[in-house]
């Protein structure tokens, strides 16, 4: 700086341009916060097969987190820029129309509509050699019957929790060759839809917790073959089928992001992939809802 205190021309114009960057940064930095506190919540998408994000207003000082019940089945409540919502599992049998969501905030109990919109999935169909895996046997039926009861049990069931990490990661690098919803037609017969997201890698891939949590069950089942199922608290879940092999045991904690698995074509599978489904209140709904960003599978 020249004496006498005064700036030359180009010492100024430097300070102003530093001045200006500095302040353009911090601005782009005030900007996305509300971004990165927003990814804790799922994409909203109140369908069937959907997640409704339900707000449930502003989080008060010494207040106990508000509770909130579908029917009968308690939903996950989570706060977020200073407000709590319900984040609500919506199942592709839900009816559109309007649904109530029952709430109790500071011991006052009320009813709060929401609305599910419809929504039309592709069909898909698939052709299967093995004609045993699609006009079961007696002794298979029964075995699939015995297992489904029993995931359906899995599905409901209810850890509470202090917290959820929402923003999950991919459990596996590779395409996505199957998507949530699809109606499912196996050797011209209809089926279930399908119930989460197919990622077509190879046998042995690295399969990974899509968040942190516990490891519920792990089992072999006729449909979904090698299982495992992980809490994440608050009726949160998640399911990785047909693996090749498994490399947790039930009661296990996970990290986000931890290889449990490997994955492989076990059940019943046309080819090596891994199936992954989210379950939130019991209802399977589209994982990609719960992937930060703008990932949309393609």
């Amino acid at each position: 700086m020249p004496s006498g205190g005064a700036m030359s021309t180009v010492t100024m114009h430097t300070f102003f341009s530093i001045t200006f960057r500095i302040c353009f940064i911090f601005g782009l930095f005030v900007l996305a916060i509300p971004m990165i506190a927003h990814a804790s919540l799922p994409q909203a998408s109140s369908v069937p097969g959907g997640v409704a994000v339900v707000p449930l207003g502003s989080i008060s000082a010494g207040a106990d987190t508000p509770q909130a019940w579908l029917g009968e089945q308690p939903v996950l409540v989570t706060s977020d820029q200073g407000q709590w919502y319900a984040v609500v599992g919506l199942s592709l049998d839900m009816k559109p129309g309007v649904h109530q969501l029952r709430v109790q905030i500071g011991g006052e109990t009320k009813e709060l509509d929401f609305v599910v919109n419809e929504k039309e999935y592709p069909e898909q169909r698939i052709t299967i050699k093995d004609k045993s895996k699609v006009q079961l046997s007696p002794e298979d039926e029964a075995r699939a019957v015995s297992e489904i009861a029993v995931i359906l049990d899995l599905k409901h069931y209810w850890r509470d929790a202090q917290d959820n990490d929402l923003a999950f990661v991919l459990p596996a690098e590779g395409r996505l060759s199957s998507h949530f919803g699809l109606r499912r037609f196996f050797n011209g017969e209809p089926r279930s839809p399908h119930a989460g997201l197919d990622m077509a890698v190879a046998r042995g891939t690295p399969v990974k917790a899509s968040a942190q949590g516990r490891v519920l069950a792990v089992d072999d089942y006729f449909f979904n073959g090698k299982t495992i199922f992980v809490d994440h608290g608050n009726g949160l879940i998640t399911m990785y089928c047909h693996l090749d092999r498994t490399d947790v045991r039930a009661g296990d904690s996970v990290g986000k992001g931890q290889q449990i698995g490997l994955s492989g074509k076990t059940g019943r599978a046309t080819g090596p992939h891994l199936h992954w489904s989210v379950i939130l209140n019991g209802a399977m709904v589209d994982p990609e809802l719960f992937i930060p960003g703008n990932f949309r599978a393609q």
